[in-house]
């Protein structure tokens, strides 16, 4: 017998973002899947490196070797798609974000899956999910405490 789902979140650097409440943006505003280039996207976060016995570079944006699950990767679902958001820092251009489906990402890679589909959030729903660690809920770096 299984307890309630706990809550998924992604971090990156000083920022979570809910990935409960990215579905529940995606279910109330629908939107059709784009395609994610997996080669691309797999080679940016260092999934291709993984494997590697004698690794030669570090990736900076995605898991350590010992930090993903290879075994439940490979059981995940690539029908269902992934979710990437805009992150905008300080006025520069929005960058795009995996939020949902790092595991997902890495099987289609070792499966040479070319694409996967994807949900792409607008930098403001991406902000709507996000919170900073270092901050507390609700709060970024440009947005003052309320009183």
């Amino acid at each position: 017998m299984t307890g309630p789902r706990q809550p998924q979140w992604f971090h990156f650097g000083p920022w979570v973002f809910s990935v409960d409440a990215a579905e529940t943006l995606i279910a109330t505003t629908p939107r059709s899947p784009q395609h994610l280039d997996v080669t691309a996207w797999a080679t940016a976060y260092g999934l291709t490196q993984l494997d590697d016995p004698n690794p030669r570079v570090v990736s900076l944006i995605g898991p350590t070797s010992n930090a993903l699950n290879r075994a439940y990767a490979m059981t995940t679902d690539l029908t269902k798609p992934v979710i990437v958001g805009q992150v905008s820092v300080n006025g520069h251009p929005a960058a795009p974000l995996l939020i949902d489906g790092t595991h997902r990402r890495y099987r289609a890679w070792r499966e040479h899956v070319p694409r996967l589909p994807a949900y792409l959030l607008t930098t403001e729903e991406t902000r709507q999910i996000q919170d900073n660690v270092l901050l507390g809920p609700g709060r970024t770096l440009t947005t003052p405490p309320s009183s």
